[in-house]
């Protein structure tokens, strides 16, 4: 009986990464310590990354779940919560109470652009661009979009700040989320 169970043993190893493995598939990417599922939308993906949870108690006390749960598709920049950590001393605080709501969404949505653009596509843009290509963002304003070598593309806000996209390509049932390290500013 003893050479049965390391054959048992092994078997049932395959057979979980097996099943693991097939839970994942080609467009999955980590975030934050958690698998982004292309199945599930923005919300459902970005609750579970330990890298964005300033980002979802920003989004939760804007009230933008509803919107950024709903059909889109969206291209979602995503700041991390070292890119908010950035900010001047209190403004995080200052932005989530009640009275700031208004501001909040103001920046949140100024990180979402209407459409799936992923990096193939802002590539395109820049291109088109001759270097340099502008979004408009939902909350009405202007971001620019500009490569900054063959395989890293940067954004520039309203006030000159420059992010860089560090993850790209996070698909999602109703957008895409490039991961960025800086947060943008209307």
């Amino acid at each position: 009986m003893k050479p049965f169970m390391p054959a048992l043993l092994f078997s049932a190893l395959v057979f979980s990464g097996v099943s693991y493995a097939a839970t994942m598939n080609s467009d999955t990417v980590m975030v934050g310590g958690a698998a982004m599922y292309p199945s599930k939308n923005i919300v459902q993906n970005a609750i579970n990354s330990k890298d964005h949870t300033t980002l979802v108690a920003a989004v939760k006390a804007a009230g933008l779940v509803p919107t950024l749960e709903g059909k889109g598709p969206f291209t979602v920049f995503a700041p991390t919560n070292a890119a908010f950590e950035k900010l001047p001393q209190g403004t995080v605080d200052s932005l989530l109470k009640p009275e700031n709501k208004q501001k909040l969404t103001s920046v949140l949505t100024y990180h979402v652009v209407a459409g799936k653009l992923d990096m193939k596509a802002l590539q395109k843009k820049i291109k088109a661009g001759g270097g340099k290509a502008e979004l408009k963002t939902v909350q009405g304003g202007a971001l620019w979009v500009m490569a900054n070598g063959p395989h890293n593309i940067q954004l520039k806000d309203a006030q000159g700040n420059i992010a860089n996209i560090t993850t790209y390509d996070v698909n999602q049932s109703n957008g895409v989320i490039d991961v960025i390290d800086t947060v943008l500013v209307p």
